[in-house]
């Protein structure tokens, strides 16, 4: 009698965890749907403004009054979702997407709210590249935008064109993944708080998604203070990853303070035994990164950093500075960059 009625519970228990499954795979179709017409239809109201604007008539004074008259006619019938500010956006859509078989075929898992926010960016390459890593890196909207907040894609050392317009195929160079400076403050670190470099590390380890997240594509975790034994010596790396797109183990030496010479010393040393005793036949050469809280312009320029392809300085920052301050780092963190790589 109690084995019938525990497997009645079971059986009803199927079947209400399978009819959930059928209502949220529904909703979850209706939404995509929903989101997929509604880009659809902006992107075609973007293209009949450009196209009417391209008809040979004085486009500035005729195009803001056809926006303009767009707006109050639209937004009468059909809400504020097509006021004059959304007009643009829908035109700037089709400006920067003119071929929506494109927009079909690469980002099929994006948003409108995506879309909207990526339009914000000046630059039009740098719009492409974030909708690319968007939908390619699975970007909540959430994570769009604090990557746009903290100038993701100006950090990169090199900024690939996207959109088919790769040179060399699509495989990425080094550049192109690593960045400087690094914005690390979902850590939790209060500015001018005293930490050690052990502190940092486990808190890297508490904060490894986020961590992986803004060291951008294709890092996998292998190891946190692996241990390398030579005949003569014990050796034990900060924190080891995988690189899947570049092929390649990624070591991370954590350091608080400015760079020393003796730290890249460190780190050469540290890679050149990976290669000879961890690598494997497919693997590329080892990359090692010193992450420090200050990178120094001269030891770019007169220690071994100076034309090494697989040691690299990179210089964090706990607390989100304002946007100009971050892009005077920027700037200066690529200027060192270029003394490293001239």
């Amino acid at each position: 009698m109690e084995q019938n009625k525990k497997q009645t519970v079971k059986a009803i228990s199927n079947v209400i965890y399978d009819i959930k499954k059928i209502i949220e795979n529904g909703r979850n179709a209706a939404y995509s749907a929903v989101n997929a017409t509604m880009i659809s239809t902006y992107w075609n109201i973007g293209k009949r403004i450009v196209e009417e604007e391209q008809h040979g008539k004085e486009r500035a004074e005729y195009g803001k009054e056809l926006i303009k008259t767009l707006a109050q006619e639209l937004t009468h019938e059909y809400g504020s979702g097509f006021s004059d500010r959304y007009l643009r956006a829908f035109r700037q859509f089709y400006l920067v997407i003119p071929n929506f078989e494109i927009w079909k075929s690469r980002f099929p898992n994006l948003t409108w709210t995506h879309v909207y926010r990526t339009l914000r960016v000046n630059d039009e390459t740098a719009i492409r590249w974030y909708l690319e890593n968007a939908s390619a890196q699975m970007w909540s909207v959430r994570t769009l935008n604090r990557n746009i907040s903290t100038q993701y894609y100006e950090r990169h050392y090199k900024q690939p064109s996207l959109l088919g317009n790769k040179s060399n195929g699509s495989v990425p160079t080094k550049e192109e993944i690593l960045k400087s400076p690094f914005m690390a403050e979902f850590l939790g670190f209060k500015p001018d708080e005293g930490f050690s470099e052990r502190d940092l590390e486990s808190s890297i380890i508490s904060h490894l998604k986020d961590f992986m997240m803004e060291m951008g594509r294709g890092f996998a975790f292998m190891a946190r203070q692996q241990h390398i034994r030579t005949e003569a010596e014990d050796y034990y790396i900060d924190l080891v990853f995988y690189n899947v797109v570049l092929k390649c183990y990624v070591l991370i030496d954590c350091k608080v303070g400015k760079i020393t010479h003796q730290d890249v010393g460190q780190m050469d040393m540290y890679v050149r035994m990976y290669d000879e005793l961890k690598r494997t036949e497919g693997d590329n050469p080892t990359i090692g990164i010193v992450l420090c809280s200050e990178t120094d312009a001269d030891i770019a320029r007169y220690s071994i950093l100076k034309g090494n392809e697989q040691i690299f300085a990179t210089k964090y920052k706990l607390y989100l500075p304002t946007e100009d301050e971050l892009r005077r780092e920027i700037e200066k963190q690529k200027a060192i960059y270029l003394l490293q790589h001239p």
